[in-house]
């Protein structure tokens, strides 16, 4: 595989696109460039651990495509990005060096190949950012954690506090309200409640200037919460908050 350097925010209008992929035909990765555009929603592939098959389809596919077409389209009303479609890319792509921002969901299932892991290193240390999003208690902690170990073996994870810098990129984030999926959601009358989870946890991992490579959202589904956008059952104030946890770790991605 030839490894190249994700692009600056000059150079990102060269981001590859993909039109929305049929299931058997994303799991090889992304097609032919479709359009150009400064930004693109990139969606890992991977495979599921083989005790979480996920029925019709992998797990990576959660919430796809609707959690990034309702995204995509906050990014285009609340910054000047030129936000084109999402992308679905494997970390064995050469495309996967075109796009400096990259989602991953149920992180807690995935099953990274020693290759895989090696291209993913390569990537972040290049300048690329990963979001790990919707896993959820300490059995999908432990599988996240372990792939982390493997990526990047003596580098800590830790929790990422209210002065960092990604936080205050654009919108200043200052209350750290549990993002849940809406199947956490209880409604009884006028109030709202979320049941049967640990407390949020945010976690990074940094480089040795300080970067912020990868961001986890732990106990927490945000692409739950993009993905309802427009659903009146799920409280505004969560989907507000998700999208700009979202928008400022696009703007970090593309600036650092």
């Amino acid at each position: 595989m030839t490894l190249k350097a994700p692009r600056g925010v000059a150079a990102l209008a060269m981001a590859v696109a993909a039109v929305v992929l049929a299931p058997a035909s994303a799991q090889r990765g992304v097609t032919q460039p479709a359009k150009t555009s400064e930004f693109h929603f990139a969606r890992m592939i991977y495979t599921d651990l083989p005790r979480q098959r996920r029925f019709g389809g992998g797990w990576w596919r959660q919430d796809w495509p609707a959690a990034e077409q309702h995204f995509l389209q906050g990014i285009k009303r609340l910054t000047r990005v030129d936000a084109g479609d999402g992308v679905t890319v494997g970390l064995t792509d050469d495309e996967l060096f075109d796009f400096p921002w990259l989602y991953v969901t149920q992180a807690g299932y995935w099953d990274l190949s020693d290759q895989e892991i090696a291209a993913l290193r390569e990537y972040l240390y290049r300048g690329g950012f990963l979001i790990a999003d919707d896993f959820f208690y300490e059995d999908e902690w432990q599988v996240y954690r372990e792939a982390m170990s493997r990526l990047f073996p003596g580098r800590p994870m830790v929790e990422i506090g209210g002065d960092d810098e990604v936080l205050h990129v654009l919108y200043d984030i200052d209350k750290f309200t549990q993002i849940p999926g809406r199947r956490h959601i209880r409604r009884f009358g006028g109030s709202v409640s979320v049941q049967s989870l640990p407390p949020p946890e945010w976690h990074g991992i940094y480089d040795d200037d300080g970067r912020l490579m990868v961001a986890a959202n732990f106990n927490q589904d945000v692409g739950d919460a993009w993905e309802h956008a427009d659903d009146p059952y799920y409280p505004e104030p969560m989907t507000a908050l998700a999208y700009r946890f979202g928008i400022n770790y696009i703007i970090y991605a593309m600036t650092h």
